[in-house]
């Protein structure tokens, strides 16, 4: 066997060992995710549990040709990466794509940033608008206790203005600073007052601990900031694993082509 054989081979079976190991990790992930009481975590299980089992069924078709030396394996190995690297391309393009518009408003006296859902892009409008999607958020935030939390971590208004509450916090928690409602504390306002704006947000905020600004489209247009940044750092991620990938990619190619001269000389030699 040649050097570079012995090579590409050696590269691609450690890779593929360590990915397995990972993609074990992420399935058990997932295991400890499905036994959470929390159904927002819950609902996660199956995708996780489904890329940590595609990472594994990968990673074992690669370990396995690169030891045995098996072309077949190996050209199903890049055949599956090949997909794998297609689909991180157009997620991660398309992330960037329905990422790139929206970002939040300042407000005179407050120093967090509030949101309009207009201001995002129709996928994300249109996901966030339909009722079983939204539903299903509005539970988890509902859950999360977030806004309860504001009263205990901000005695004093001043200091409650002054804070950095998150998208959700800002859109969810509270109704839009237009609306001109007095503020009593961070979880109370007194809505004894005639609203000074024709947004629908300030009829429907209460200070039921249940309902809050839930049905808001300022709520839905803070947790479309905070997709936004989320996507964002998975869409950076997957540049990162594309070209990680790329090159186990290219060292597969060649682990592939060296076990097609093996096979060739095996059966010249017969």
């Amino acid at each position: 066997m040649s050097t570079s054989t012995s090579t590409s081979t050696f590269v691609i079976r450690w890779i593929n060992f360590l990915t397995m190991i990972l993609a074990l990790a992420v399935i058990g992930f997932g295991v400890w995710m499905s036994s959470h009481q929390d159904e927002c975590k819950r609902s996660l299980t199956i995708p996780v549990m489904g890329l940590g089992a595609l990472i594994l069924l990968i990673s074992f078709i690669g370990f396995l040709g690169a030891c045995k030396h098996i072309s077949l394996l190996l050209w199903t190995y890049l055949v599956l990466l090949f997909i794998v690297l297609v689909a991180i391309m157009v997620f991660t393009v398309l992330a960037f794509i329905i990422t790139n518009t929206g970002s939040g408003h300042t407000s005179p006296g407050l120093r967090y940033k509030e949101y309009h859902l207009e201001d995002y892009s129709s996928w994300f409008i249109k996901q966030l608008n339909n009722t079983d999607n939204w539903s299903h958020l509005r539970s988890c935030l509902v859950k999360s206790e977030d806004c309860n939390d504001l009263s205990k971590r901000y005695k004093f208004l001043k200091e409650y203005r002054h804070a950095e509450l998150s998208p959700i916090e800002a859109g969810c928690c509270r109704p839009p600073s237009e609306c001109g409602y007095p503020m009593v504390n961070a979880s109370y306002y007194d809505l004894s007052y005639k609203p000074v704006s024709t947004n629908k947000d300030c009829k429907l905020y209460k200070n039921d601990k249940s309902i809050k600004c839930y049905d808001c489209d300022s709520c839905k247009a803070g947790v479309a900031q905070y997709m936004k940044t989320e996507w964002r750092v998975v869409a950076i991620f997957n540049l990162i694993l594309f070209v990680i990938l790329s090159f186990v990619y290219f060292v597969g190619c060649c682990a592939r082509r060296n076990a097609g001269r093996s096979d060739q000389l095996k059966v010249r030699g017969r």
